[in-house]
């Protein structure tokens, strides 16, 4: 992350990058395959906090609800490293690859909670509806977070850009 800070994604190789970390090229390619990898590392464990944090929910909530059990357990895994996670998002927001990359990760996000929703017996449209707004949710409150000074919490983030989509959704 510092080299990209430092250097700018594009200028950044792998080889410094594994030498920063004391690694070979060879060893980096164990655990990346490309260098947009180490920005989205953890985007499969995300993942599996959120569906499991729909699956959690009690079979009484309405989609809605159970979206924003999900987005808690989002805010609890990525709340938690302020300054790693605003220049993580500086990186992404200066290269329109990375752009790209954010946003298939959003889909497969939102996807997978479709998903999620329809095994709890969400029908379509509203199982895609509830998810889709879900990661607007996620994408809206994460910008600002990141925004924010250190200290602000995520999860009250997220639950303020819930409450707006209530709001902008009830509105005449």
């Amino acid at each position: 992350m510092q080299l990209y800070v430092e250097r700018g994604f594009e200028q950044t190789t792998v080889a410094e990058i594994a030498a920063r970390a004391g690694l070979t090229a060879r060893t980096f390619f164990r655990y990346f395959a490309d260098k947009r990898e180490v920005l989205f590392a953890g985007s499969a464990e995300l993942q599996e906090h959120l569906v499991q944090a729909l699956a959690a929910a009690p079979s009484s909530d309405s989609p809605m609800h159970a979206i924003a059990a999900a987005l808690d357990a989002a805010a609890a895994a990525l709340g938690q490293h302020h300054e790693h996670s605003r220049q993580r998002q500086s990186v992404i927001n200066a290269n329109a690859e990375l752009r790209e990359r954010e946003l298939i990760k959003m889909a497969s996000l939102s996807a997978a909670l479709a998903d999620g929703l329809r095994q709890r017996g969400v029908p379509e449209p509203d199982a895609s509806l509830a998810a889709e707004s879900g990661i607007v949710v996620l994408r809206v409150a994460f910008e600002r977070w990141v925004n924010e000074p250190a200290g602000a919490e995520l999860s009250q983030t997220m639950r303020d850009a819930l409450d707006r989509l209530k709001t902008v959704t009830t509105a005449r």
